[in-house]
């Protein structure tokens, strides 16, 4: 019994100094690193308006008034469900798919009053790979931008200029392609 009570004993106290280290040092480290360092991105990146958290920069929201810019459409169920998050899995040779890209495409056609010989940016009609996207080409969001001025009553040049003030360049400036955040630029319209 001895000699059991030898062997368990220097089992225990690793696990218990392991469990210590990594289950409360270790994260409680790390998540102080990340507040010092990082601040509102290791909170989520929260966008706040008179005092409540109103969205977070880094999640797409569904907008489909036309005084909104719209969205990526979302592979996430319907209304951006969280519990459905993820692509479609549908290829680029799938039926359902290009079905679903030739409704779409007629859709942003017709809300954005465009013409059939008017090229339909492929971020307009295609869902991202999680469905939260909050990017949209910039290509996009000038299309959009003649519906949004007739419906708040303001100037196409003024939701321009908005557009251009909230492009972020690519990431790193190589990686990617410039993008407008539809959160951000719609907050920022709204409280224009």
């Amino acid at each position: 019994m001895r000699s059991l009570i030898r062997q368990l004993r220097p089992a225990v106290i690793l696990v218990g100094l392991f469990t210590v280290i990594c289950g409360l040092i270790y994260p409680l480290l790390v998540t102080g690193i990340g507040q010092v360092a990082f601040g509102g991105k290791a909170d989520g990146s929260l966008i706040h308006r008179d005092g409540k958290v109103v969205a977070s920069s880094l999640i797409g929201q569904p907008f489909s008034a036309p005084i909104y810019f719209h969205p990526r459409p979302s592979a996430a169920g319907d209304g951006y469900d969280a519990t459905a998050s993820g692509g479609s899995n549908l290829g680029p040779t799938s039926a359902q798919l290009l079905d679903l890209v030739s409704q779409r495409v007629a859709a942003y056609r017709s809300e954005n009053s465009l013409a059939d010989n008017v090229t339909v940016p492929v971020d307009a009609v295609t869902a991202s790979g999680s469905g939260f996207d909050p990017h949209i080409s910039v290509a996009n969001a000038l299309l959009q931008a003649p519906r949004i001025a007739a419906a708040r009553g303001v100037d196409v040049a003024t939701v321009r200029q908005m557009v251009a003030e909230h492009t972020a360049d690519r990431m790193l400036g190589v990686l990617g392609e410039p993008g407008v955040n539809v959160v951000e630029l719609n907050l920022a319209l709204d409280g224009r």
